[in-house]
């Protein structure tokens, strides 16, 4: 008999039938007259309740029966008594396809989510981890389906490559030479001509650079593929391996942008919204008690668009009126993630777009505004940049107007004495056909991070890459 899928079993209707349901046991409660047995194949956070009459099935059979065991029942489709389920099984045959001991690792007890990070092959059993990765499907889903319906072109950049995009240096070194015996110039440094690419490669922080080039080509673009960043960064908003989203757009200006990034973003909500009830529920339960009214407010309200500087002014008078925060608030400083909440949730109560920083934080490609004011009212000091920044996560995407003019980027790329001999391909999008853009990235787990309510960037991917972890 062909196998029912346990969503589909709870949403049928057809009592009488006979059925067929695979899963993972997730608890086996047994009295002399009765079993009952809740299973779980990972379709649906809800579990399905399998009821075995005495003698339907052996014993020793039943004893195998433990949570966590792989089981397939065989029974009938019954309208369910208990309240909370409206139908069960009663079951007719029962094999044992895995047992499960009582070493398993995720028996049913409030296991922290740290002690869950030793077992992420494991814990996504769970129903949290479950829920969050049906979540983390849809999200994808929701990325593709918004791109494709507005004309956008998924273009794949390379994962190893020859350039730092953000000329932080915090790359992850590709290569093949042996590291016992590395060959060196006769200035002591590495000679990389003998290596499998004959220069040095590395692991790509961003698609945003060849994301460029598809887009003075295909007009409008968007990357989502996994990134390395190799911060030794040990926080609960940082991985060494992600996803990004990164959609560039040929003649885009900043409002235009703006409006993107809002448009992006409430879609993506919405989409969780809609097609994520039964988890979104679960972990505004289990989770974060605010959780589905926060996705509410995200549709409910425009962004605010504010001025970095305006921004930095009314962080200063929260300062002079007693608010305290751990990190200085001068005007140049990168905001701190204290910061950007206390705008969002205290200040306007509302998510906000930042636009406008100083050119001296942000990176060497970003348009520098003339006509913006900036410190002490002089031009020349900002960039068209752009953080969405959200409740409880802070900044969740971050974009800009890309400079177009050869010149301008150069006298950038000398400023900032980034090597010419890997940027020569960037800068030739500035000597044919140069043509106004923009496009912002955003980090996929921060986006997930928002969406399910948890508190760890670790606790949203299936297995967490950082410092001193690369387990499964």
């Amino acid at each position: 008999m062909a196998r029912t899928k346990v969503i589909d079993a709870l949403q049928s209707t057809d009592y009488g039938k006979d059925i067929t349901i695979k899963g993972w046991v997730r608890t086996h409660r047994s009295s002399k007259a009765v079993d009952f047995i809740a299973v779980n194949d990972g379709s649906t956070i809800k579990n399905i309740q399998i009821v075995v009459d005495n003698g339907v099935v052996e014993e020793e059979t039943l004893k195998q029966v433990t949570t966590g065991s792989c089981i397939c029942v065989e029974g009938t489709l019954v309208e369910s008594p208990a309240q909370g389920q409206a139908s069960e099984v009663h079951c007719k045959s029962l094999v044992v396809y895995g047992g499960c001991g009582a070493d398993y690792p995720m028996q049913k007890k409030g296991q922290s989510f740290e002690y869950m990070r030793q077992y992420a092959h494991l814990r996504l059993r769970t129903n949290t981890f479950g829920a969050v990765m049906r979540i983390r499907h849809n999200m994808a889903m929701a990325i593709h389906t918004y791109f494709h319906e507005h004309g956008y072109f998924y273009f794949h950049t390379p994962l190893i490559t020859a350039s730092d995009c953000e000329g932080a240096g915090q790359m992850f070194q590709v290569t093949t030479k042996n590291l016992y015996n590395l060959k060196k110039d006769k200035e002591g440094k590495i000679d990389y001509s003998d290596d499998f690419f004959g220069k040095q490669t590395s692991l790509t922080v961003s698609g945003q650079l060849e994301g460029e080039l598809g887009a003075t080509a295909l007009g409008a673009i968007y990357t989502f593929g996994p990134t390395f960043r190799a911060e030794n960064s040990n926080t609960p908003r940082h991985l060494a391996e992600f996803w990004m989203i990164e959609p560039e757009v040929a003649f885009m200006d900043l409002p235009e942008l703006m409006d993107l990034e809002e448009d992006f973003i409430k879609y993506c909500v919405k989409w969780a919204l809609d097609n994520c009830k039964d988890d979104l529920e679960f972990l505004n339960k289990m989770i974060d008690k605010g959780l589905i009214e926060r996705l509410q407010g995200i549709l409910a309200n425009d962004f605010v668009r504010l001025p970095y500087t305006e921004g930095i002014k009314i962080l200063q008078e929260a300062i002079a009126k007693g608010k305290k925060f751990e990190f200085p608030c001068e005007w140049g400083d990168d905001l701190a993630s204290e910061h950007e909440r206390y705008l969002v949730e205290e200040y306007f109560k509302k998510p906000v777009i930042m636009t406008n920083y100083p050119k001296a934080i942000k990176a060497f490609y970003m348009k520098i505004d003339e006509q913006e004011s900036g410190y002490n009212g002089k031009s020349g000091q900002t960039v068209q940049g752009t953080d969405v920044l959200f409740p409880q996560i802070g900044e969740i995407i971050g974009g800009s107007v890309r400079e177009e003019s050869y010149d301008l980027l150069m006298n950038e790329i000398e400023e900032r004495n980034i090597p010419m001999k890997d940027m020569a391909w960037y800068l030739d999008t500035r000597k044919y056909g140069s043509c106004p853009h923009a496009g912002f990235g955003l980090g996929f787990e921060r986006l997930i991070l928002f969406v399910t309510g948890m508190q760890n960037i670790r606790d949203v991917i299936p297995f967490p890459r950082t410092p001193n972890n690369a387990e499964f």
